[in-house]
């Protein structure tokens, strides 16, 4: 049976990534691993290591302040308030460059030493407010890279890829862990947990998503 690692952020989509790869490969054969980058809303590793726990996952978190360094941006500069809407045209000031490629690739090689091929993680190109690094093209660039750098046969799993936040709450709901999703995860970049500041735009893809699923929910009764 092949093994998974998924990347958790302890976020609304990681998490329900985590448990389609439980339920896909089996809680045996799944483990999880996550970035500490000194991100404002550091609070959601807790998160990570609570739903971790209670779902009997074993999950790691690596430090990477070099991202923080090297990035200005508002998820990890508190001097930099968090854009409340989109800016047209550009991705918002919560843009960590090359984030994802990094988290992707101390992944792979984590992996690779403990005899992992499938990396998950939750990215997603339909609500990716503009991150160049949450597109599908890039991730199936870098999983022939990883391939390439360390001779191994990665694959790398997006099931959220071409989901709006409306199917990812459907998802988590067919998975049977809406209430976890919903109440035990940390989405905001503001750092509050469930329904978070109401303000920042991951907040406001999270709640319109949930709303829309909630209408159709009720519309199929």
């Amino acid at each position: 049976m092949r093994k998974a690692l998924v990347i958790l952020s302890g976020g609304q989509d990681s998490t329900t990534c985590l448990f389609w790869a439980i339920e896909r490969y089996g809680k045996e054969n799944v483990s999880a691993i996550g970035f500490d980058y000194g991100q404002r809303h550091k609070k959601e590793l807790e998160c990570a290591k609570d739903i971790c726990k209670d779902a009997n996952i074993l999950y790691e978190v690596i430090p990477t302040p070099i991202i923080n360094e090297l990035s200005a941006n508002s998820l990890t500069r508190e001097d930099i308030p968090v854009d409340e809407e989109k800016p047209d045209g550009t991705p918002p000031n919560s843009l960590v460059e090359g984030r994802n490629l990094l988290f992707i690739s101390y992944a792979a090689i984590y992996a690779k030493t403990h005899g992992i091929t499938d990396l998950v993680t939750g990215v997603c190109e339909t609500d990716f407010s503009g991150y160049p690094d949450c597109r599908d093209v890039f991730i199936k660039s870098l999983n022939v890279t990883l391939n390439l750098a360390m001779d191994y046969n990665f694959v790398i799993h997006t099931p959220l890829m071409w989901l709006d936040k409306s199917q990812t709450w459907e998802l988590a709901d067919k998975l049977g862990v809406m209430d976890i999703v919903y109440n035990k995860t940390l989405t905001c970049y503001n750092g509050e947990m469930g329904e978070g500041c109401g303000h920042c735009p991951a907040c406001h893809l999270r709640k319109r998503g949930y709303e829309q699923y909630m209408e159709k929910k009720q519309c199929m009764k």
